[in-house]
């Protein structure tokens, strides 16, 4: 059993349970992926098995090429993810395929993809600050106020919420639900929202708490 799997969103619909409660969800094509390479502690220091996902690619470098050949994969793959394996995943080889059908719903999972990129953003939008009357004479609006004393420590804190980049971060949103698994279209049904825009690869592992 593989302790993952590598998919695209596709958007965000509802569905109806069966007692009328309406759930979001989110749509992933989930697969199908292949295992490209096995690591032990033998060999590599650690166990993880290599996953790529089987969708029409550009031509590999041939350093890329000759690692899918090794798997049997000549047409390359777009993404290769690679997972941590502990006790209880089974015996993972090369060539084997993975598919959406190992996992059940009501199931949980940590789904991790890219945000969205917001670009520089302020510290009202980027980090949810009250921010200055707006009237009255006010001549502070949106301006993030102070981020250090002068004399003590006379420097700024790392971390310290600033304006920056908001977004184009890597996210994982944990325990979501599978409402639904659809094994002939490759789709899983995740209940809730998913990191990334529509098109965009994640990957779903099991949940780990």
């Amino acid at each position: 059993m593989s302790p993952g799997i590598i998919g695209k969103k596709i958007g965000m619909t509802q569905v109806f349970r069966p007692d009328g409660q309406v759930v979001p969800v989110t749509l992933l094509q989930a697969g199908p992926c292949v295992v490209l390479q096995r690591k032990t502690p033998a060999t590599d220091g650690y166990d993880a098995v290599q996953l790529a996902l089987l969708e029409k690619a550009r031509k590999p470098n041939k350093p890329t090429a000759g690692h899918l050949k090794k798997a049997g994969l000549e047409g390359g793959a777009r993404v290769i993810r690679e997972f941590r394996l502990k006790g209880g995943n089974g015996d993972m080889k090369p060539g084997d395929r993975v598919l959406v059908d190992q996992f059940k719903p009501n199931e949980k999972v940590d789904v991790t993809g890219e945000s969205k990129g917001r670009g520089f953003a302020g510290v009202v939008k980027r980090h949810h600050f009250r921010g200055g009357d707006a009237t009255h004479g006010s001549m502070f609006h949106r301006a993030p106020g102070s981020i250090g004393a002068s004399s003590f420590p006379s420097r700024v804190f790392p971390g310290t919420r600033m304006a920056g980049q908001m977004g184009n971060a890597q996210v994982t949103v944990r325990n979501l639900e599978i409402v639904e698994v659809d094994a002939e279209d490759n789709v899983l049904m995740v209940k809730g929202a998913v990191p990334g825009p529509n098109g965009s690869y994640v990957t779903i592992r099991r949940a780990r708490r």
